[in-house]
């Protein structure tokens, strides 16, 4: 999406972002709520090789959240 292209050029990701139109990954991880209309809240989920969820925060700040992680792992 072109929204987010912006979005990851402005804050300088070397990544690209997941567009989650259904919401199904943002209800699954708690960044919406059922029937929530506004956005998500970003949420910080540390996926292991095994699929089972190591660390989660219910709230991050994009630019920081790189570096918190891998000073995790």
């Amino acid at each position: 999406m072109a929204d987010n292209r912006a979005f990851a050029e402005k804050c300088d990701f070397n990544f690209q972002l997941l567009s989650d139109l259904d919401r199904s990954a943002g209800l699954a991880y708690g960044a919406t709520e059922p029937g929530a209309t506004g956005n998500a809240v970003r949420v910080g989920v540390l996926i292991g090789p095994d699929g089972r969820i190591k660390d989660y925060r219910p709230k991050v700040v994009a630019k920081e959240y790189p570096a918190q992680i891998l000073a995790l792992i």
